[in-house]
């Protein structure tokens, strides 16, 4: 079994191997997220990351400011995430999550390493990027949405979008639950 460490940056490697394909002017592109570009999709991966690690009584990674390059941003905050999730300290950390009490690698690993994955997609939308899924994340996201239940549909996760075709490919069916069209 992966740990977090291993798993976080399996998710944030691809993540971040995109962002530095793009050039600079795509970054202001619409993203499928409501009224935010590529860029605002990225800053929103670090601060909600950033703000977990608060939550949990944990120092984030510096957080760059709007302006900075979001490449540069999102490699940073990577590299201070993944030197945090080294420690078990870090990833042990217990905390009262949305669901009740929880560990700090847990809610990383069910909730975050999903949205990286999605953020992903995101992002590569707006640019012309691979917007493309491994099986083995279209697994991950199925999991998580099923697991999210009516959660996934409160203000500021997911909007009910319409449902994807009969003949729609698992990666589809799942960017559909997520309101997403392909």
């Amino acid at each position: 079994m992966s740990t977090i460490h291993e798993t976080y940056r399996a998710a944030a490697r691809p993540l971040g191997e995109l962002l530095r394909t793009v050039p600079a002017e795509r970054w202001s592109a619409p993203s499928p997220c409501e009224g935010w570009s590529a860029a605002d999709v990225v800053h929103h991966v670090i601060e909600t990351q950033s703000s977990l690690l608060e939550g949990a009584g944990v120092t984030p990674p510096d957080r760059p400011g709007t302006g900075a390059d979001p490449a540069d941003a999102w490699a940073a905050h990577e590299k201070g995430v993944l030197d945090l999730l080294a420690d078990p300290d870090v990833t042990g950390r217990v905390y009262e999550g949305v669901f009740g009490p929880t560990t700090l690698g847990r809610t990383l690993d069910t909730y975050y390493v999903f949205d990286m994955i999605v953020h992903r997609w995101d992002v590569a939308r707006s640019v012309g990027g691979d917007t493309g899924f491994t099986d083995q994340e279209v697994e991950r996201l199925e999991a998580a949405v099923d697991g999210f239940g009516e959660h996934a549909y409160t203000e500021g996760v997911f909007v009910r979008g319409p449902e994807a075709a009969p003949d729609a490919s698992r990666q589809e069916r799942v960017l559909a639950r997520m309101g997403r069209s392909a």
